[in-house]
């Protein structure tokens, strides 16, 4: 891959046919292996599928979707976006992507979250009030089986293991692994004292608000004698043919979505003036390839990132649409973000 590396983020959101009508979840995930296979053919570098345990979408175990992925393509990474390491187990994660990693010929990543959902919680047993104790004890973890050496580990949350070899092992000897953090300090400083590259979730509010965390990771590897990695952002958006297309095609199904999630957290409804002044000045990357670009460009020069993930599904967006936008972004956006950045 170039030194700027361009992805397409998504949560297996379940869409609408062609009739209007929702489709399966069955049909949803193929759909998405449709999408990765074009985005492959149109120049993307990364495909970051989210894990959700909820019914607007499809994705509950990224890592077997992009293992039917791998199958099907020949260069594109393929990441989770994020995987939900605190409500699962350290070792079987590590076995499921470095089975993707030997199925794809290395391409495979992960990036580790916490989650902003919390459905996985009760569906597996954890008790939300471990929270942190629960992902601090299994990064740990997971940044030793990252040697692929017999591992001796204790902690709280898991059984422990004595001097446990873990297979499979990759090739490189390594599996690329990522950190996503939605804005926390002490998860930017966490993600850096482990060495990770940090991915930073972007979806609310002007991008350069976030460049004092690019400056607190850079400190902070600095300090613990750890790798800075480029640091990768994603952000939500959508791709048309035009400014005015883009728009019309997302906002219902964007304040749909918002609105259900904001019922959960207390937000009042999404007003359509917000939507468009997030459109001008923050973090919603719509309308047509010029316009998306040039805001793309923005954002990456200002928090000197190395990685662009955009999200590019939000709500019940049709399949006909969802295709060009993927299109659009890999044959027009990318190419013009690269020129705009020489």
């Amino acid at each position: 891959m170039s030194d700027l590396v361009f992805g397409l983020d998504t949560f297996g959101d379940v869409p609408q046919d062609d009739t209007g009508a929702l489709v399966s979840d069955a049909r949803a995930i193929r759909q998405v292996v449709d999408e990765a296979i074009l985005m492959e053919e149109t120049g993307v570098d990364v495909i970051a599928l989210g894990e959700h345990h909820r019914p607007e979408y499809a994705i509950s175990t990224p890592e077997t979707v992009l293992a039917g992925i791998a199958t099907r393509t020949e260069r594109i990474h393929l990441s989770s976006g994020v995987t939900v390491l605190s409500s699962d187990d350290p070792v079987r994660v590590f076995q499921r992507f470095s089975t993707v990693d030997a199925l794809s010929g290395g391409r495979a990543e992960i990036i580790l979250g916490r989650g902003s959902f919390t459905e996985s919680f009760p569906l597996f047993g954890y008790d939300l009030a471990d929270y942190d104790v629960l992902f601090e004890e299994k990064i740990e973890l997971f940044a030793k089986l990252l040697e692929e050496k017999p591992v001796t580990w204790s902690g709280t949350q898991r059984a422990a293991l004595d001097d446990a070899d873990v297979f499979p092992k990759t090739e490189s000897g390594r599996l690329t692994t990522w950190v996503g953090v939605g804005g926390t300090p002490q998860s930017v400083i966490r993600t850096a004292r482990y060495g990770f590259p940090l991915m930073i979730a972007i979806i609310g509010g002007t991008p350069e608000r976030f460049t004092p965390y690019v400056d607190l990771y850079q400190r902070a590897t600095d300090q613990f004698g750890t790798t800075a990695h480029p640091v990768g952002m994603h952000s939500p958006g959508f791709i048309a043919d035009t400014d005015e297309e883009a728009r019309e095609v997302h906002w219902p199904h964007y304040k749909l979505m918002r609105d259900r999630i904001g019922a959960l957290r207390g937000w009042p409804p999404v007003r359509k003036e917000e939507y468009a002044a997030e459109i001008e000045h923050g973090s919603l990357y719509i309308g047509s390839p010029e316009t998306v670009a040039r805001k793309m460009a923005r954002a990456i020069k200002a928090l000197g990132v190395g990685r662009f993930d955009l999200i590019y599904t939000t709500g019940a967006q049709p399949i006909s649409a969802r295709l060009r936008s993927v299109e659009l972004y890999g044959t027009k956006v990318i190419p013009m973000v690269r020129d705009l950045l020489a």
